[in-house]
């Protein structure tokens, strides 16, 4: 979804390759598409947490493995 301004400042916002104009929307798929673009910002947030927890566990993990070396 992407929302542009027209030069008559109608806004419109694209779903599914359509454009529809926001003020012709109902306040449930208005509604709808804030929960969208919310759950598209933690979604994002998510994965970049889950990168830093997957980097950290590497590193401990490659950690570990250098310590057992040492005990050989």
């Amino acid at each position: 979804m992407s929302k542009k301004q027209k030069e008559n400042s109608e806004q419109t916002i694209t779903i599914n390759d359509v454009e529809h104009k926001v003020s012709d929307l109902s306040q449930d798929q208005i509604t709808y598409i804030n929960h969208i673009n919310d759950l598209d910002r933690k979604i994002v947030s998510s994965q970049f947490n889950l990168d830093q927890l997957n980097v950290g566990k590497n590193a401990f993990m490659n950690a570990l493995n250098e310590s057992l070396e040492v005990v050989k």
